[in-house]
């Protein structure tokens, strides 16, 4: 593990990442969200304006109901906002249909969450291929290259089971990363690891940021403080 930490180590230096960063990649503008949970109404953001830049690595925080995963959600286009609008690329998707979003988010957002979603019958390998089936591409070679980026070319054969946590975790992040997405959101990815897998994984995470925007919900400010931003979510709002 020692090797590969020296590796992440190296590839976080400034002078490695893509050329520094560039416009705002993501801009979310005056975003409400709004449920309706049986006869009453709950407002969850209230006008959210974030912008975020192309190569960024954005850490949300706040306490749990603060709207962190909600932001995130809408961001990633697995929700919709009541009112506002979110820019990707100077598009404003919040103008597509259902058919449109699905095809532009799995060409623009990789996923990565708490759990790590991996099917158990399945190899390393083949879990980060599933992206590719899916979209029908037939480029193997990316699967390898995922994998080499998240040092586990050497355990592509090996099933759930036999891996640990830490590496569960990193064969999730090469299956968010095969498609080459812009964006890489990150809801709670350590959760479910120790303190020193944890480190790790963010590590790894910051390693991809400058090739892609990198955005992770944490409760861990220790954590956080790897990205190179942390936005604060209070009751909805993004505090001062």
């Amino acid at each position: 593990m020692s090797d590969y930490l020296e590796t992440l180590e190296t590839s976080n230096n400034p002078e490695n990442l893509s050329e520094n960063l560039l416009a705002n990649l993501i801009q979310v503008k005056d975003v409400t969200k709004k449920y309706r949970l049986g006869n009453n109404e709950v407002e969850v953001l209230h006008g959210i304006n974030l912008e975020v830049k192309a190569g960024e690595f954005v850490s949300i925080m706040g306490q749990s109901g603060s709207g962190k995963t909600t932001l995130m959600n809408i961001i990633g286009m697995l929700d919709r906002p009541t009112e506002g609008s979110i820019l990707i690329k100077d598009i404003d998707i919040t103008k597509k249909s259902q058919k449109e979003l699905v095809d532009f988010r799995r060409r623009t957002v990789g996923f990565v969450f708490q759990q790590f979603h991996l099917i158990p019958s399945l190899t390393a390998y083949e879990n980060v291929a599933l992206p590719l089936v899916f979209s029908g591409d037939k480029d193997n070679s990316a699967v390898e290259s995922a994998l080499e980026r998240v040092g586990l070319a050497h355990r592509m054969h090996h099933k759930p089971v036999e891996l640990s946590g830490g590496e569960q975790q990193r064969v999730a992040i090469a299956r968010a990363v095969v498609m080459k997405p812009k964006i890489l959101l990150a809801d709670e990815p350590t959760g479910a690891l120790d303190a020193t897998t944890g480190s790790m994984i963010i590590s790894l995470l910051k390693s991809l940021a400058g090739d892609m925007t990198v955005i992770m919900v944490t409760h861990n400010s220790e954590l956080a403080e790897y990205s190179d931003r942390i936005v604060y979510l209070k009751d909805g709002n993004v505090a001062e």
